[in-house]
């Protein structure tokens, strides 16, 4: 839901609670939905994918870097998206582990979810799932072609990247780890290129990197707030 969610940030103000995000897509149409439902049902799967609240840290960060993303807009998406939904990231590996240029169709990633929740959908919700799966990495650009369907990579930017190194940041990873997350490989990129990456998100006051050798620091000051950071120092 690449393009409702794109209509539905330039629609509505940043700051926004959800009650806003509702009426907008549900009252004012801003979606240009045909019918009451359609639009209460596009409500809803937006809110379920993206959060659409301010209360919600991956929410209100991709908000943030939203507007300046730009190319790296689907991939920013993407991650938020599969940071919400299991089921995006059981089907993941069967693309990333596709090298570029080779073929990848709905059927691989149907066997991924067989293999990784046996017995769990019967074949037409499976089907269904690894289709909009499918749809999801089309959108992302990681998955190209009309007939033939082919693995390629997807484009991403420091906002992209930032935005990796905090899911990663959020999931307990430090330092290095941070830059071989599940996160850090949606982007597709060796670790290599997205440290260059962090360094340019650094630059731009996006996060805090601090190198020096093999020891790397990563801190992400404004994401989260008191109460959150809270949460997170909170022992395991």
């Amino acid at each position: 839901m690449f393009s409702e969610l794109t209509e539905a940030l330039a629609a509505v103000r940043p700051e926004a609670p959800l009650a806003e995000y509702r009426s907008a897509i549900v009252e004012q149409n801003i979606l240009g939905k045909k019918s009451l439902a359609t639009r209460k049902l596009t409500a809803q799967r937006l809110s379920e994918i993206y959060a659409l609240s301010p209360d919600s840290a991956l929410f209100r960060n991709l908000r943030r870097l939203w507007p300046q993303a730009g190319v790296g807009r689907p991939a920013l998406a993407l991650l938020c998206a599969s940071a919400r939904d299991p089921l995006l990231r059981l089907v993941a590996p069967a693309v990333l582990r596709v090298r570029e240029g080779n073929p990848i169709s709905k059927d691989d990633l149907d066997a991924a979810l067989a293999s990784s929740v046996p017995g769990r959908f019967n074949d037409a919700i499976r089907n269904k799932i690894a289709r909009n799966a499918a749809s999801s990495f089309t959108q992302s650009g990681h998955i190209s072609g009309r007939t033939k369907k082919t693995r390629s990579r997807p484009r991403v930017g420091r906002e992209a990247a930032a935005y990796a190194l905090f899911l990663g940041y959020l999931c307990g990873a430090r330092g290095p780890a941070l830059f071989t997350t599940i996160w850090a490989e949606f982007l597709d990129r060796r670790p290599e290129d997205l440290l260059t990456l962090a360094a340019e998100a650094s630059a731009a006051g996006l996060l805090k990197l601090k190198q020096a050798g093999p020891v790397v620091d990563v801190r992400f000051p404004g994401w989260l707030t008191p109460a959150e950071e809270a949460i997170l120092d909170e022992p395991r």
